[in-house]
């Protein structure tokens, strides 16, 4: 994955602001990566170009390759659906279904086959086996992270963006999602980006990036 100085601004009325300005960076197959920056900085911005969500003003964005700023709509979200997982502060889970029905359909829209059996595997791989057939209300907050990146993992995707995933968790369920996704980069060979405001949580990371002024820069 790489991402070659794409700039992206917002505009409200006469209002206009610059998030990122040829901000570059390259993912490592298989490399945990985290990002800080202060709120406004524009990191869910470079994790929404990175996954397709929307496209630079200026700049390029590679998957394996693949120019995917050139890319239309429907194929950024197959491209998506398939190699992209994508877990975010608030969660993305289907609040009327159950954690099992959530992960079963995100199975079935990537085009997987055996969608039950693997959605039960997977909720059990991340200590959930006792609440398969919870609807999110019901699960804790850390729970309910974890079934979102049961979620984002369950079409076996090749890169990972988490978003303050840990946001509004307490410290000891925060290193529990942690721990899923540290885990998932070493068994399946993932490459994640997460975001952090979190020193702590973004030191296990291999690499640590902090995004200034609309620029990435190592830490």
């Amino acid at each position: 994955m790489q991402v070659d100085e794409v700039s992206k601004t917002y505009r409200e009325g006469p209002a206009v602001t610059r998030v990122l300005h040829a901000a570059s960076l390259e993912l490592a197959a298989g490399e945990t990566t985290s990002l800080v920056g202060v709120s406004g900085s524009g990191k869910s911005t470079l994790l929404g170009l990175i996954a397709g969500l929307m496209v630079p003003e200026s700049g390029r964005v590679f998957f394996d390759g693949q120019d995917i700023t050139d890319l239309d709509d429907t194929a950024r979200a197959r491209l998506r659906a398939g190699r992209i997982g994508i877990v975010l502060q608030s969660g993305n889970l289907i609040p009327f279904l159950t954690a099992v029905e959530n992960v079963e359909l995100a199975i079935e829209l990537g085009g997987g086959g055996r969608a039950a059996p693997r959605a039960r595997e997977l909720l059990s791989d991340f200590g959930l086996a006792g609440r398969l057939h919870h609807l999110p209300r019901r699960l804790s907050g850390g729970e309910a992270q974890r079934v979102s990146v049961a979620v984002a993992l369950a079409n076996e995707p090749d890169l990972l963006l988490a978003d303050e995933v840990t946001g509004e968790l307490d410290s000891a369920n925060a290193e529990q999602v942690m721990e899923v996704i540290s885990d998932a980069s070493r068994d399946r060979g993932l490459t994640v980006l997460f975001v952090t405001h979190s020193r702590d949580l973004a030191a296990r990371a291999a690499r640590r990036l902090r995004l200034v002024r609309g620029e990435v820069r190592p830490v």
